[in-house]
């Protein structure tokens, strides 16, 4: 009975495999087509997430929103996340600018990391999340989080439930360092999934020898 549960168990980590590889080949795809401006891409999240995009327009850095705790390579800091207004459109697109060092997680020179005012960026779409707490803070441009409740209570004017994160150069000093593409690999499943083949292997197996011990104790 171990055995049929342990397989089981297998083959469901074998389609989750699957699932997985199917879902890292759709967002590669959408990475490798042909960048669009994100305002023109579907109001559909499903249909845009991950999305190769670009966003032309005006830097509005009294608005500018400060992503807090965030990491990278072991050391704290901080994400820009700087409005964008557009040219014949009420409503701005959110721009991840990338992560400069902080080291309380919270605070740094926003006008040292400032850009110009014309904005010309290319990246990958991400979706501003739908829950409706607001942090408590006492610095009104600091989040924890990238939600519409907590840009809704911080920008003054429509924005857009996508947000471009910034690839490109890492290495320029003259703006925050971009934020890499996230990897794409097979997750855990293969593994777990050979865990639970041997398992059952060895349930296998044992009972085998159980039965071998019986019929041992039976023979005259």
């Amino acid at each position: 009975m171990a055995a049929v549960v342990f397989l089981r168990l297998g083959f469901w980590q074998i389609q989750r495999l699957h699932e997985r590889q199917a879902w890292n080949a759709a967002i590669t795809h959408a990475r490798l087509s042909n960048p669009r401006p994100l305002i023109e891409l579907p109001s559909d999240t499903t249909l845009s997430h991950y999305r190769a995009a670009t966003v032309t327009g005006q830097f509005d850095y009294e608005h500018e929103l400060i992503h807090s705790n965030r990491t990278r390579r072991g050391s704290p800091g901080v994400e820009f996340l700087t409005p964008v207004r557009i040219a014949g459109k009420d409503t701005a697109v959110l721009v991840n600018r990338g992560w400069v060092y902080s080291p309380d997680g919270a605070t740094t020179d926003q006008r040292r990391w400032r850009e110009g005012d014309t904005a010309h960026l290319a990246g990958y779409v991400e979706l501003v999340r739908t829950d409706t707490g607001v942090s408590q803070s006492t610095q009104p441009h600091v989040v924890r989080r990238i939600s519409a409740a907590e840009i809704a209570a911080r920008i003054p004017y429509p924005v857009s439930p996508l947000y471009l994160v910034a690839i490109g150069d890492t290495a320029d000093l003259k703006h925050p360092a971009r934020r890499d593409l996230p990897v794409l690999d097979d997750g855990p499943h293969r593994g777990y999934a050979f865990q639970w083949f041997s398992f059952a292997l060895i349930a296998i197996g044992g009972a085998g020898i159980v039965v071998q011990r019986e019929r041992a104790k039976r023979s005259p």
